[in-house]
């Protein structure tokens, strides 16, 4: 039978240590509960609004105009009652006013009618898009009108069109996040698509059509017979169940890397509740030498401590869970301008359950090897007498083993990817262990060193003293902040790169869909200075004769070689190009054979080398080329690059656009893009400069997201810190005690102890700081492709903050320890 009594009286007896241990449970809660409903709210979402989202049961997508077999197949299910279609071209152009100066680039979406077939576009008149669409009219978001200063009513050039403005669309089913937009969306109807003169060969539009099917059970047979008469990679056929959205693989990939941060506070919060543990089982060591004195088995006693840690993780999980609803209230503010209208955020009855399995699971785990340690408590420890445990043995091993083993199940079941998270199991592995060496080694010296002031020295020795945990402590902050300062300097280098400023010379506007008959113009308009680059539309189809499968390239987080690619052809290196496997460009000994050069970009999509073939279909007819170069960049930003370069030769017979990038004065943009749409409507002008500002608010607002989850590791490491002091609290008041009877001032022992824990930010910090570096570098250079700056000045300053953190906060959890007086305690000791 359990001890009512007894379990209270451990409770109230360590009353600090038990509300940290709540703390730590509570924190682990928050996180797995709050992250598991934000994901089944997204997911719910997705699943239950799919035709919503995409507007129609059945979406093909192209490049280009639908091929003729698939047209004659959908006419087919349309006249055999099968299936309704609707089509609609989604592709950017710069929009102009007709009274007075002003243009802008927007999002243009022409619909036929019909569309869309699920869903609702809502406009701020209440009435449905079809009343309101009809031709010369024109269905604006209110962006363009602030940007330009148009009422409803007002005209405006699209094109070679002039359409008047008739009201403002406030959501459209299949756009739920227009986040990453460069521009407002702006509705035209079909009936106006040829008086716009924008879509033609070549022109940088998507064309979709939507199938509404009679009879549901029909929905993959209808797919797969569209698929079967198409064997072009450029034409896609998906359903409302299989399309994988952009809103979807947006919020597939920010809750991947949120998993992430999720799982490693739960490990750091698993580490603090089992270090408050060994803390109050310490100082209720003499109490179970008692126990054990007058009979009590180990048996017995751990089954009591047992049950404190489950009434504590109990309490721990009700605190929580409510912490959980009520950051549910915040975090719809965290992540507006992410979550399309359809999502409402609510705690998930399933996160819940979940969270508490996994709460319970946790406590269980990092409290088994303190528990078990009780065994090793012997009766002569009544006196102040212990000896030294081993820390590894088989029962050591085998808790770390279900340890590692459900934490890999953790991430399986959080990432649903095996080798994603066994590469994240070895990272977090990889990630402790260098902090462990580093913190090791920092120590030893630190142990060896004889520092001439008196209070750092004795700071130093109380490194060392009886159970404390300055390794843990170490091992913990560092790895945590090491993650937060990564964070931190890659952000900073995406800045730097893409946001703050662009170097000197490089190109701020680029032009797209420039047809070559238009080259010699645009050049009169953009003036000396102008790079052009020719642009024909190809896709890959096999690398070494094996079939590329687009719809398994598509998985890939990254970019992949199932998508339609710009080629490009030159026989010179950009200035900001060079050779990194091969010996020029192209090999002149190669003679006739068709040539590309590759970027090294394309490597990380598919293992190929220099020698390698490479399949392409350009306008639907195949052309094999074989590698005759690696390219990298040597800088970053938004500078124009090619995965893809062959010889004029091979392309310049082709149908192709132009693209042409300029370095223009700031002031002169907006005048530039004017005379440029005036001329050549079906020319899009993007301003770079607005670019950035775009791409700064999605930085800005991921980074935010991701520090947020993040911060909560900080916290965890911060309740390691105050765990650590009540587990050497009897030794510390020991000290503060005998420092005080050999005549030292209080002044003094603030100071050592103050030395101490400016010691542990600073080597935490520090550590910290160095993996960042090396793991910022490899992020920067390998995964993003740009250059890196190590911010020695904002390094510094994190490390000076994590340092004053820590002191505040061991001080804060010291400073009442020092109140007690050396009359009481020695007279403590006496009685003892």
């Amino acid at each position: 039978m359990v001890n009512l009594r007894f379990i209270a009286r451990q409770m109230t007896g360590a009353k600090r240590q038990c509300a940290v241990f709540i703390l730590c449970v509570a924190l682990s809660m928050i996180t797995l509960v709050s992250l598991g409903s934000f994901r089944e709210s997204v997911e719910r979402s997705l699943l239950q609004d799919a035709q919503s989202l995409h507007a129609g049961d059945i979406i093909v997508r192209s490049h280009a105009a639908l091929p003729p077999p698939v047209e004659k197949e959908i006419d087919a299910l349309v006249r055999n009652g099968q299936a309704k279609s609707t089509r609609f071209w989604d592709f950017y152009s710069v929009v102009m006013k007709v009274k007075g100066e002003g243009s802008l680039l927007c999002n243009l979406k022409v619909v036929e009618p019909g569309y869309p077939f699920y869903g609702r576009v809502v406009l701020r008149s209440g009435r449905t898009l079809a009343e309101v669409l009809q031709p010369g009219g024109l269905v604006v978001e209110q962006q363009l009108l602030d940007r330009l200063r148009l009422r409803l009513g007002d005209p405006l050039k699209v094109g070679n069109a002039t359409l008047v403005i008739r009201d403002v669309v406030l959501q459209e089913p299949d756009r739920p996040v227009n986040f990453f937009s460069l521009g407002p969306r702006v509705f035209v109807a079909a009936a106006d698509r040829e008086a716009l003169g924008l879509i033609g060969l070549g022109s940088r539009v998507e064309h979709v059509t939507l199938l509404k099917l009679a009879h549901q059970g029909e929905l993959d047979t209808v797919a797969a017979r569209l698929a079967a008469v198409t064997d072009e990679n450029r034409v896609r056929v998906a359903t409302y169940k299989n399309s994988g959205s952009r809103v979807k693989r947006f919020f597939d990939n920010l809750l991947f890397f949120l998993n992430l941060s999720g799982i490693f506070t739960l490990l750091l919060s698993g580490f603090g509740i089992q270090s408050t543990l060994f803390a109050l089982l310490k100082e209720q060591e003499r109490t179970i030498a008692v126990l054990k004195a007058l009979g009590a088995k180990s048996r017995f006693i751990i089954g009591h401590f047992l049950a404190v840690t489950l009434v504590l993780g109990a309490i721990g999980t009700l605190a929580g869970l409510t912490g959980s609803f009520l950051l549910q209230r915040f975090l719809p503010a965290l992540f507006s301008g992410l979550i399309p209208a359809q999502v409402t955020l609510r705690i998930s009855s399933g996160a819940i359950w979940e969270g508490m399995v996994i709460g319970l699971l946790v406590v269980l785990l990092f409290t088994a090897l303190p528990l078990y340690r009780l065994k090793e408590v012997k009766p002569r420890a009544i006196f102040g007498k212990e000896e030294a445990a081993r820390l590894w043995n088989r029962s050591t091993w085998i808790i770390a083993g279900l340890g590692a083993l459900f934490f890999l199940s953790m991430v399986l079941v959080r990432l649903r990817d095996l080798k994603t998270g066994l590469y994240f199991m070895l990272a977090l592995v990889g990630l402790i262990l260098v902090s462990y060496l580093l913190s090791s080694l920092v120590l030893l010296l630190l142990r060896r060193s004889a520092p001439k002031n008196l209070a750092f020295r004795q700071a130093l020795k109380g490194l060392f003293r009886p159970h404390n945990a300055s390794l843990s402590i170490i091992v913990t902050l560092s790895a945590a902040l090491g993650v937060i300062f990564s964070i931190t300097l890659v952000e900073k280098n995406l800045d730097a790169s893409f946001i703050e400023s662009f170097p000197a010379g490089a190109p701020n506007v680029f032009l797209i869909d420039i047809q070559p008959d238009q080259k010699e113009g645009v050049a009169q308009l953009l003036g000396p200075g102008t790079t052009y680059y020719p642009i024909v539309k190809g896709t890959v189809s096999a690398v070494n004769d094996t079939p590329i499968d687009p719809e398994q390239e598509r998985k890939s987080r990254g970019d992949n070689l199932g998508r339609e690619m710009n080629l490009t052809y030159r026989n010179d290196l950009l200035p900001d190009e060079r050779i990194v496997s091969g010996e020029a460009l192209f090999n002149k000994r190669w003679g006739s054979t068709v040539q590309v050069s590759v970027l090294d970009t394309v490597l990380k999509m598919h293992d190929m080398k220099v020698g390698d073939s490479i399949t392409f279909k350009i306008q639907g007819v195949p052309m094999t080329a074989r590698i005759a170069s690696i390219r990298t960049r040597t800088s970053s930003g938004f500078t124009p690059f090619f995965y893809f370069v062959f010889q004029p030769d091979a392309l310049s017979g082709a149908p192709h656009t132009i693209f042409a990038a300029v370095r223009v004065d700031k002031e002169r943009i907006s005048s530039l893009q004017n005379q440029v749409v005036a001329r050549f409507p079906n020319v899009s002008v993007i301003d770079l400069t607005e670019t950035v500002v775009v791409f700064g608010r999605i930085m800005g607002k991921l980074s935010t997201i991701v520090r947020f989850f993040t911060s909560f590791s900080i916290v965890a490491g911060v309740l390691i810190v105050i765990s650590s002091v009540f587990a050497t609290r009897y030794a510390r008041i020991q000290e503060a005690v005998y420092f005080t009877i050999l005549g030292a001032r209080r002044r003094f022992v603030l100071a050592v102890f103050a030395a101490e824990n400016l010691v542990l930010g600073a080597v935490s910090g520090v550590i910290a700081l160095l993996m960042s570096q090396v793991a910022s570098l490899l992020i920067c250079r390998k995964g993003l492709d740009m250059e890196y700056h190590p911010y020695p000045a904002d390094s510094l300053l994190l490390v000076g903050v994590t340092t004053i953190l820590v002191v505040l906060v061991g001080l804060g959890v010291t400073l009442p320890l020092l109140r007690q007086k050396p009359v009481n305690f020695l007279r403590e000791q006496a009685d003892e």
